[in-house]
């Protein structure tokens, strides 16, 4: 099916990250207007005509998480009733993610919500960037492309590994998946860390399953949220035997304390990419490098516009 020409907004959440991806496909961002009623109501308004036109709306749900997440569906309304043919949401980042399953009783499955959220908003298809939990996709009823970081982000982790015997270690078993992929694109054993937790983002006890003594360790996560989870793994690992600790994430959420406890940490590195803003003591702690997954994110969106296929651009490692 052709749809009319592209365009693409974006919210207020991640202005940097949007003028990657437009600048990677050649093209300009559409003009629209955000603003707040003295009560925080959101007030959208687009300023250019999108009648017929393939709209692309880019918007990270970061922190503030609710505002952002309101600031989208009212965008969404306004492209929807401004006649847009069609609506693909890209998040580079999808907060709630982490609310995927009833962990306890009487508790709501706040990803499914924002699912629904989305898709009574106008959204014909999502494109988003490493789900926390890749059930979230069976969520929605219109198509979704959950795309990998990783080949942004591997060649960094290349050089950073190159001439040493490195190991890559999983923090916790649903992460197996994602770091056996990167052990296999640089061609190294696989660790994986045991957790237990008394409450969220506090961990009780570690164990290490596999061997990481003299080696340089590499730790892969979807997110690094209050960075207490990564910081004390980066601990137990150092503490089994290996020469370093490094880490790569995705998702650079870094509340609270996260950046006073990555440049205290035994962290060599850590390897963050574009989908999240990063806050001023954020950049300036030279521990923390960013990779922009921007153009990443722009060839699929050139993709899915021109109905080329997408999977290509999806790790062979990860799909099987």
């Amino acid at each position: 099916m052709q749809y009319g020409p592209l365009k693409i907004l974006a919210g207020n959440s991640n202005p940097d990250f949007a003028a990657r991806l437009s600048a990677s496909l050649g093209v300009d961002l559409g003009r629209r207007r955000l603003r707040r009623f003295a009560d925080g109501e959101c007030y959208s308004e687009i300023q250019d005509n999108i009648r017929g036109r393939d709209v692309f709306l880019v918007q990270s749900t970061c922190a503030p998480v609710n505002e952002h997440l309101m600031e989208l569906l009212v965008l969404m309304d306004a492209v929807k009733r401004a006649s847009a043919d069609r609506v693909t949401v890209v998040l580079p980042y999808y907060g709630y993610a982490r609310q995927d399953r009833k962990v306890t009783p009487r508790t709501p499955i706040s990803a499914k919500l924002v699912a629904d959220l989305l898709q009574v908003a106008g959204a014909d298809r999502m494109l988003t960037l490493d789900l926390h939990a890749g059930q979230i996709q069976a969520f929605f009823d219109i198509p979704v492309d959950n795309l990998y970081a990783s080949p942004a982000l591997m060649p960094e982790v290349r050089r950073l590994c190159k001439g040493k015997d490195a190991v890559v270690v999983s923090p916790d078993a649903g992460g197996v998946q994602r770091a056996r992929a990167y052990a296999q694109m640089i061609n190294a054993p696989l660790a994986m860390i045991d957790k237990r937790r008394d409450r969220p983002n506090e961990i009780a006890e570690m164990n290490i399953i596999g061997d990481v003594e003299g080696r340089y360790a590499v730790i892969v996560d979807d997110m690094v949220d209050t960075a207490g989870t990564l910081c004390k793994a980066a601990e137990a690992v150092k503490g089994a035997g290996a020469t370093a600790v490094a880490a790569v994430a995705t998702h650079p959420v870094l509340s609270g304390p996260a950046v006073d406890r990555i440049t205290n940490s035994v962290l060599d590195r850590v390897i963050v990419s574009d989908s999240i803003p990063l806050r001023d003591n954020a950049r300036a702690c030279k521990k923390i490098q960013v990779v922009s997954v921007g153009p990443l994110l722009g060839e699929a969106v050139r993709r899915i516009h021109t109905g080329d296929s997408v999977s290509s651009l999806f790790e062979p490692s990860q799909r099987d």
